[in-house]
């Protein structure tokens, strides 16, 4: 497991002990991003249910600016905070152990919007359009903002998710991506 590009190029990354969680492979991570970015200017990013760390990772060598990573389990956090030291990023980054629906309460009291989410919850607990609605119904999410969601190939998301609407969807093997950009304007009718 490595950084695919930007800036931390080519620098490994520790995967979480044991096989409590499932990193996204970078031939999956290469092509999400190519899809999303492939660079970015800035802006801020949500890795929920972070596991190692990588697609927050990859998304700040890309150039965001900030990404908060929220994982439960302890083995994750802690391989987190080594990843990021590892790359540099701690002035970059916040990492909280907690769960993925506190997290989002937590977040919304601190008024900010992401302009990147990357949604990769356990396969066999799917809880995506839950937590997308909470985040929508939070004002979680930045106007024009990318939702990525990562889940096994033989789930269907549905074309609309509150504000959110979905702009494309990839399978590779045994994993489906999905991905919807936030427009909570148009769906005022503004």
């Amino acid at each position: 497991m490595r950084v695919v590009s930007g800036d931390l190029k080519g620098r490994g990354l520790k995967a979480v002990p044991g096989n409590s969680t499932r990193p996204t492979t970078d031939k999956v991570k290469e092509s999400l991003f190519n899809i999303i970015g492939p660079y970015f200017s800035g802006g801020t990013g949500l890795d929920l249910f972070a596991g190692s760390g990588g697609l927050g990772i990859e998304g700040l060598s890309r150039g965001l600016e900030k990404v908060i990573f929220v994982d439960l389990d302890g083995k994750a956090i802690a391989t987190i905070n080594e990843n990021i030291k590892l790359c540099g990023l701690e002035d970059r980054s916040e990492v909280y152990r907690n769960d993925a629906a506190r997290a989002l309460k937590a977040l919304k009291k601190r008024d900010i919007a992401f302009d990147y989410v990357f949604l990769d919850p356990p396969y066999k607990k799917q809880q995506l359009i839950r937590l997308m609605e909470m985040m929508d119904n939070a004002s979680l999410v930045a106007e024009g903002g990318v939702i990525v969601c990562e889940h096994a190939s033989d789930i269907s998301l549905p074309e609309m998710v509150g504000s959110m609407k979905q702009s494309r969807h990839e399978e590779y093997g045994i994993i489906g991506i999905t991905i919807y950009i936030y427009n909570k304007v148009q769906e005022e009718g503004v």
